[in-house]
């Protein structure tokens, strides 16, 4: 308790953050990211008492000189100098990023971002530090709410900045971040401690600082809370947002198979969900396969859920973009990185039978076993059918699936294509191409192992000599 009596207001403020979230322990080693604002200069200061007079931690000061400005140069003296007055290790790197800009075509901001944290992550590694401290504060997460909430963003996109995540196995904590910038500003004064103001901040050429600068001020003069309310709502959509994301992951262990690469779920057990956790599944689905941060929008997952839950047993076919394909199949969706490859066609004949017989199908993985039998048994299974041997044309032939192919079905008068045969026994396009056919030597289809057998040499009870067709997986 004596030790919590030398901190300052604001200390205390961010100590009682880092114990409700778990931000460290004693020993911690922490990176503190240190730009030369008053809000980076603040965070260090804070730390260093926390570390003096309550938690031991070991801190790193780290620095990004970006070589935008003339007073790049001061700023960085003045980060190192008081750095130095704290005994705390000062790093830092330069990093050209007006020439990486030019280079990589990035906008400024995103190629500032990308480089300071490849440096973060650096030194994180070189000191084996627990984590990284970020001097984001509650001004900072207003502003990521509204601007989330301009370019039309979900539930997810309203819990804004947060207070710790894990990325490259450090924690990224943001200690300051219910603390207005304001009280940073005056720990500053209070304490008397250099600090630069980045004149860029001033320009509303950035969307960001336009929000700052007169966004907020507006709408603020029809709530003088405004930004105490959009940190509440941050706040309780991150909790909510956590507990619906341990749902998702969860509905996904139980729902969703992976197969050579592919997702897939049943519609029946889709439509039992709620429609915020069926949109929910999906868009895990979508993050979970290769694709930009911003492929996964409303649209896109809106689509693929109506499409879903039609009541209509269908088939169709989404290439919903950036390679990835959404299929129907009746009582399946799936989603692919790839479209089911077109088998070559095979051809496989076979002139007599004398004795028991096999042929590998090696283009579909399956193995069909002939055999001769000299009384009638009825078939066990829609994998194995009989023929009468004495009637039967030769030679056989087993081929993959012709366009125009028909078919005469036992128990139907007529002939029937082939495609409608597949489709009425709701066998998904995907796998028709893998299911052989089998013809006798005048061109007619006699069997589809699995599907239909056709009017040709049926056997009875006076049949002396059968002919037994049987398929099996490879």
């Amino acid at each position: 308790m004596e030790g919590r009596n030398k901190l300052s207001k604001t200390a205390l403020q961010v100590l009682e953050t880092a114990e409700a979230f778990g931000l460290w322990q004693p020993g911690y080693r922490i990176v503190v990211a240190v730009s030369g604002g008053a809000d980076s200069v603040a965070l260090l200061h804070i730390l260093h008492q926390i570390s003096k007079y309550h938690t031991p931690l070991t801190l790193i000061c780290a620095h990004v000189h970006h070589g935008f400005r003339a007073e790049s140069d001061q700023e960085a003296e003045i980060v190192r100098e008081f750095a130095e007055s704290l005994l705390i290790p000062f790093e830092m790197t330069r990093v050209n990023i007006p020439q990486y800009v030019e280079d990589s075509g990035r906008n400024a901001q995103d190629a500032s971002r990308e480089k300071r944290y490849a440096f973060l992550h650096q030194i994180a590694a070189k000191y084996d530090a627990d984590s990284i401290a970020l001097a984001h504060h509650a001004d900072d997460q207003a502003e990521t709410v509204l601007l989330h909430l301009l370019r039309g963003s979900g539930p997810s996109g309203l819990t804004g900045i947060k207070i710790k995540r894990f990325e490259k196995n450090v924690e990224l904590i943001r200690p300051c971040l219910r603390i207005n910038k304001t009280d940073l500003v005056h720990h500053c004064e209070q304490y008397d401690l250099p600090y630069v103001v980045d004149s860029s901040n001033m320009s509303t050429k950035y969307r960001r600082n336009a929000i700052r600068l007169d966004v907020l001020p507006f709408l603020g003069q029809y709530n003088g809370q405004f930004t105490e309310s959009l940190n509440r709502l941050a706040e309780v959509m991150s909790v909510e947002d956590d507990y619906m994301d341990t749902i998702s992951r969860q509905t996904y262990s139980e729902m969703v198979r992976n197969s050579e690469g592919s997702l897939s779920f049943k519609v029946t057990d889709f439509k039992e969900l709620h429609v915020a956790l069926q949109r929910r599944l999906i868009k895990l689905i979508l993050n979970y396969l290769p694709s930009n941060d911003d492929f996964v929008d409303f649209s896109r997952i809106e689509t693929i859920r109506r499409g879903a839950v039609q009541h209509e047993p269908t088939t169709w076919s989404h290439d919903i973009g950036q390679g990835i394909v959404c299929i129907r199949e009746y009582d399946h969706i799936i989603f692919s990185t790839q479209r089911s490859s077109v088998l070559e066609h095979y051809n496989y004949q076979l002139d007599f039978l004398d004795g028991d017989a096999q042929l590998d199908l090696t283009e579909i993985g399956t193995r069909l076993h002939l055999s001769c039998l000299d009384s009638w048994s009825r078939p066990v299974s829609a994998s194995e059918a009989l023929f009468d041997a004495n009637t039967f044309i030769w030679p056989l032939t087993i081929r993959s699936r012709l366009p125009g192919d028909t078919m005469k079905v036992m128990g139907l008068n007529g002939s029937k294509k082939v495609k409608d045969i597949f489709i009425d026994a709701k066998i998904p396009p995907s796998l028709r191409s893998r299911i052989p056919v089998i013809c006798d030597g005048a061109g007619n289809i006699i069997w589809i192992p699995g599907v239909r057998r056709s009017i040709h040499f049926p056997v009875s009870e006076d049949s002396t000599s059968i002919i037994r067709m049987l398929v099996e997986e490879l």
